[in-house]
């Protein structure tokens, strides 16, 4: 018979830093999308409220889920916060964008943590294994598994680890003996919600993610409104500027794993960089990597704000040069192109 103990002494053994269960029951946190989703909180992101009715208990993905099995991996490594760099010159993407794509790299692993739980277990039993990928409110039950509570800038802190940590799971209809809940530990603090470029935290634990830099450059496929794109400042990919503040992860432990390391074209890679490659170029960058998800199209369009944002000669020329690339030809980046053009030459006048 498995326990709780061999599987997440198997979980450390493969990869993750961070292993809990929790029981699969109706939290009362769970019931708190459906009021985030009827606040106008979702934007263009249509999955939430189509999924909303399986994200309120696991049960309705697996009726006979017992337990969630909550696997964390640090993905902090050692260098600095986008906070500390004062270059204009320098794009800004989120630290779990620099390596890997976490969805692939988890996904295979806990196909070999569930692959040994059905070769331990005697009997056979249900599951089903998500990264980021299922309707499944993973931050929820990381609390009830105690891997860390949900602080105020609603991401999972652990004490030790900070909030730098990817979360999968593992539903099951397995008994096992359940972890003691995190408790909250932020305390009186504020810090996320005063640092947040956007004001998009609009009140501890809440985010309106239509204003958070996050949605901006990742989710949404139109174009970036035009009283927004100021404060795009130079993030093309994300922000991590709610954790960079947050005292859990002034000293954050740092990751040794290969599959987080950031490739060598995004350490701290200028705009003006990323924006002369060719698209095929681009592409073979963001290969295998989380930065593909807005396509070509959006990464462009958020390079183009950003350069608009970066007030440099250098941005202007390279932007007043003809392309022949099919992303900087498409509609969507021509109209960020001319909008950056205009800001550049009245900044210059």
């Amino acid at each position: 018979m498995i326990t709780s103990a061999d599987i997440k002494a198997r979980a450390l053994e493969i990869g993750f830093d961070l292993c809990g269960i929790a029981p699969a029951e109706d939290f009362p946190e769970l019931q708190r999308l459906r009021e985030w989703i009827d606040r106008g909180y979702a934007g263009e992101m249509a999955y939430l409220p189509r999924t909303a009715t399986r994200r309120a208990d696991v049960r309705r993905i697996l009726p006979s889920a017992r337990s969630v099995i909550v696997a964390a991996a640090n993905y902090n490594v050692d260098r600095p916060y986008s906070t500390e760099l004062a270059d204009s010159s320098c794009a800004h993407i989120a630290r779990y964008a620099w390596g890997d794509d976490y969805h692939e790299v988890l996904q295979r692993r806990l196909e070999v943590l569930l692959d040994w739980m059905r070769e331990q277990h005697r009997e056979p039993f249900d599951a089903r294994a998500y990264v980021d990928t299922g309707p499944v409110q993973e931050r929820v039950y990381a609390q009830y598994a105690g891997i860390g509570w949900i602080g105020k800038n609603t991401c999972v802190i652990n004490p030790a680890i900070g909030s730098w940590i990817f979360l999968s799971e593992i539903i099951c209809s397995l008994p096992l003996d359940h972890d003691v809940p995190a408790l909250d530990q932020c305390g009186t603090c504020a810090l996320c919600l005063e640092a947040c470029p956007t004001g998009a935290i609009v009140e501890p634990w809440v985010l309106d993610a239509t204003r958070c830099l996050s949605y901006l450059t990742i989710e949404l496929k139109a174009g970036i409104p035009e009283s927004q794109r100021d404060e795009i400042g130079t993030h093309v990919f994300g922000c991590d500027v709610c954790q960079e503040v947050c005292p859990w992860n002034a000293r954050p432990l740092c990751s040794a794993d290969p599959s987080w390391q950031p490739r060598a074209a995004l350490t701290a890679p200028r705009l003006i960089d990323l924006w002369k490659r060719s698209d095929r170029s681009l592409a073979d960058v963001v290969n295998g990597n989380p930065m593909t998800r807005p396509q070509l199209r959006g990464l462009r369009r958020n390079l183009v704000v950003a350069l608009g944002n970066s007030g440099t000669d250098e941005a202007a020329e390279a932007l007043a040069e003809n392309r022949s690339d099919p992303s900087i030809q498409n509609p969507l980046v021509a109209e960020h192109v001319a909008w950056a053009r205009e800001k550049l030459r009245s900044r210059r006048l």
